[in-house]
């Protein structure tokens, strides 16, 4: 092993029956049945024309503006996974372009998150394949190395480990620990479906306005008769 460059087996990856069951239900939901504590940021955003990407992680720690590990993940991918590379946030160089995306429709992957840049816009934008980035440019990437594969990576301080479950929507994306997809599934799940069956409701009555009146006052506001 080498620290930095060194590409690794997935010893294990979420059983593919919760990637189904996470499919239906919002980030904000799962996230809300986190303490709001996981997230990958607000820069890292969808660039596809719209969908869910929904699957176990496999990772890339890469340099910035560099993408041979990428291109030696695609060849691990399996059906099924979202590529999560980590290139720094950096933006200067373009991590995957069309090409590399149209390897990831063909081998059915389920999406790829681009902790950097990438290019080729008008074309992502025209498919579903789901892409999340940073930022777009047309230069495009280095081939030296290093980097490495399966390997513990943070996406705006979110930690992602390699079979990880990762979420995403139109609000951004989420990660659930292999550990806790069934605990936090019963909570988000349960959220999720408290808040559909009570949008009807919204607007009858007020906005839970005694209760938000007494915390204010327990807090010292001031309310004028």
């Amino acid at each position: 092993m080498q620290a930095g460059f060194q590409v690794l087996k997935r010893r294990s990856a979420v059983d593919l029956k919760w990637v189904e069951k996470f499919k239906g239900i919002p980030v904000a939901n799962i996230s809300d049945s986190m303490s709001r504590l996981s997230g990958a940021g607000s820069t890292l955003r969808p660039m596809h024309s719209g969908g869910v990407v929904c699957g176990p992680a496999l990772t890339v720690k890469t340099c910035p503006g560099d993408n041979l590990m990428t291109h030696m993940a695609l060849n691990m991918g399996v059906e099924g996974d979202v590529i999560v590379v980590d290139a720094d946030g950096a933006v200067t160089n373009a991590i995957i372009g069309e090409r590399m995306l149209a390897y990831c429709i063909a081998k059915k992957f389920a999406g790829i998150i681009i902790n950097g840049a990438i290019r080729d816009m008008g074309w992502i934008r025209q498919h579903d394949f789901p892409v999340y980035a940073v930022g777009v440019t047309h230069r495009g990437p280095y081939k030296n190395g290093p980097g490495e594969i399966n390997v513990p990576v943070s996406l705006g301080g979110m930690v992602v480990m390699p079979g990880d479950l990762i979420v995403g929507d139109e609000d951004g994306l989420v990660c659930v620990p292999q550990a806790e997809v069934a605990s936090v599934h019963s909570k988000a799940a349960a959220k999720f479906k408290h808040e559909t069956d009570t949008f009807a409701a919204i607007g009858i009555t007020d906005n839970n306005a005694a209760s938000y009146r007494a915390k204010l006052e327990k807090l010292g506001c001031f309310f004028e008769d």
